[in-house]
């Protein structure tokens, strides 16, 4: 019997053991091994990346991802708040900031100007195809940094997180021009995870290979794991909310109310995002003055000194000998908490604990990690930045429409709970 006879036989014998659910996600299995798109009917499997990084000192996270024919390696910063995923380019480069690997070299395969990934990058009212052979783009962030470039497609080479392994096209952005931000540090480019046609996530999806699921586990230690799909997580055990249907370029569980020590403050009607590529955590300067004002209070008379000399973050302060992590110092803080409202009268607490908004700076003082953002240009948007997400798992359901969070030891890669057989 020739070797080919033997792996279907092998194939159908198991098939015949498995359920039916697990025979529809190796049928989709053996079909993403050859190459074709097919839907993985809610069984399927995800794709998991280790995260590199941390919240202070390194100030970002980031994963490695392999792109091209052969595959190169480059280190992409994880970005919710953005869609768009793009490398710094030799197209030539007219400006291009310090990367950690030599420029990405595009092929030949331009994404034309009437590609609906092109027209989702661009408002409605704003969108001319002056170059119609390909689609220029320009994304701004935050910190006053941007990329402009072209969108090209090339391959992705990525692995589900049972090693079966898959290699999509899927379109990136060529930046030819960028400008380094305030938050500048070393980059290969940005990995888009927000809820647009042009995200990673939302082209697998398109591609019948994931669905369109994004969650990651931040670790407090460094680290962590980013996934798409949604098969790494129980869904019983997860804090659910509803995304919001008004502020549907963000990943936003809408308007909430600030609370300290599980009494609610006058901080209400806060328009809250939920944003990896934030290192600390932004309320706007009622919210912000409203806590400042409560946290100094409820620090008046105790061994903390305000460290005005510390420089780290704009409110720190400083104990009689150096602190060596937030543990030393956590029993002075209370817990803060983000109320959102569903529908009804329930609320849906996040709870942030002092280690989800404080930092101990290089001098060995505490530092608040929560900052003013209306003074950075926030206006009146409010952010949950990677110090306030740090050790629990956190989910952007775009199927359910859904944002959830559960705490999870991020140190540890979590295995599959919807598949219970092997082969």
């Amino acid at each position: 019997m020739e070797k080919g006879q033997v792996n279907l036989l092998m194939l159908l014998l198991f098939l015949s053991v498995c359920s039916a659910s697990d025979q529809e996600w190796w049928k989709a299995v053996i079909s993403a091994r050859n190459g074709s798109s097919m839907l993985i009917n809610g069984v399927g499997s995800s794709i998991l990346f280790p995260i590199h990084g941390n919240v202070y000192p390194t100030g970002y996270y980031n994963v490695t991802i392999n792109i091209g024919q052969p595959p190169k390696s480059y280190f992409l910063d994880l970005d919710t708040g953005s869609d768009l995923t793009w490398l710094q380019c030799d197209a030539p480069c007219v400006h291009c900031i310090e990367a950690p690997h030599p420029l990405y070299q595009p092929n030949n395969d331009l994404v034309v100007c009437k590609d609906p990934l092109c027209a989702s990058l661009h408002p409605p009212g704003d969108y001319k195809c002056e170059s119609p052979k390909q689609c220029d783009y320009e994304v701004e962030y935050a910190d006053g940094g941007s990329s402009l470039g072209v969108l090209v497609r090339d391959v992705f080479s990525l692995n589900y997180e049972n090693g079966i392994q898959l290699s999509p096209r899927l379109a990136l952005g060529c930046g030819y021009d960028q400008i380094p931000g305030t938050s500048y540090h070393p980059l290969d480019g940005i990995l888009g995870l927000g809820k647009g046609k042009s995200s990673i996530v939302s082209q697998l999806k398109s591609q019948g290979l994931v669905q369109n699921v994004v969650g990651h586990c931040l670790s407090g230690r460094g680290g962590g794991y980013l996934f798409f799909g949604d098969d790494l997580y129980d869904f019983s055990r997860v804090t659910w909310t509803s995304m919001s249907q008004e502020l549907t370029k963000y990943y936003s569980p809408g308007i909430a109310e600030l609370y300290f020590g599980e009494k609610a403050t006058v901080a209400k009607n806060l328009i809250v995002i939920f944003d990896s590529g934030s290192s600390y955590t932004y309320l706007n300067s009622q919210a912000y003055q409203t806590l400042t004002v409560l946290l100094k209070n409820e620090l008046s008379g105790r061994s903390l000194k305000e460290a005005p000399e510390d420089q780290t973050l704009p409110l720190c302060w400083k104990g009689r000998k150096p602190f060596k992590n937030v543990s030393d110092v956590k029993r002075y803080f209370k817990i803060i908490a983000l109320a959102f409202t569903n529908t009804g009268r329930t609320k849906t607490l996040f709870e942030l604990h002092p280690e989800a908004y404080l930092i101990i700076s290089k001098k060995g003082n505490v530092c608040l990690g929560i900052l003013n953002g209306t003074q950075v240009g926030l206006q009146n948007l409010n952010v949950i930045g990677d110090v306030s997400m740090q050790d629990r798992m956190v989910i952007y359901d775009n199927e359910k429409q859904k944002i959830g969070w559960s705490p999870a030891n991020c140190d540890q890669l979590p295995t599959p709970t919807s598949k219970t057989c092997n082969m």
